[in-house]
């Protein structure tokens, strides 16, 4: 995975860690300059390209919260990414409703996995 989106990744859990424990995570920007400099800019209104150039940066992530969705929109010089959390209640509905998928597959021995093979 690419430092980018290993950043933005990084970036969206701790932003969902937060909004575990209750609270809302702020909405910031993460600037990351080309030297590994960081910047972070709160409650900007600047589109997040504009912002990027304005400071110099090779990466930029804003951070935002909607409702119960966290999400991290990110660039880097033509790439773009983003990630964005699911409401608790949709990914429990989607969960719930799935059909059963009943089946019986063995759980091969410790023997069989240092083996490499299934009987």
């Amino acid at each position: 995975m690419s430092r980018f989106v290993d950043n933005a990744v990084q970036i969206l859990d701790a932003a969902e860690n937060v909004s575990r424990t209750g609270q809302t995570p702020t909405e910031l920007t993460i600037l990351i300059s080309a030297e590994g400099g960081i910047r972070i800019v709160a409650d900007s209104d600047w589109p997040l390209d504009s912002l990027q150039a304005h400071h110099g940066a090779g990466m930029a992530y804003r951070v935002s919260q909607r409702a119960s969705r966290v999400r991290v929109e990110g660039r880097a010089s033509s790439r773009t990414c983003l990630f964005e959390t699911e409401k608790p209640e949709l990914a429990a509905r989607l969960l719930l409703n799935r059909s059963p998928n009943y089946g019986y597959q063995p759980i091969p021995s410790s023997r069989q996995l240092e083996a490499g093979r299934l009987e």
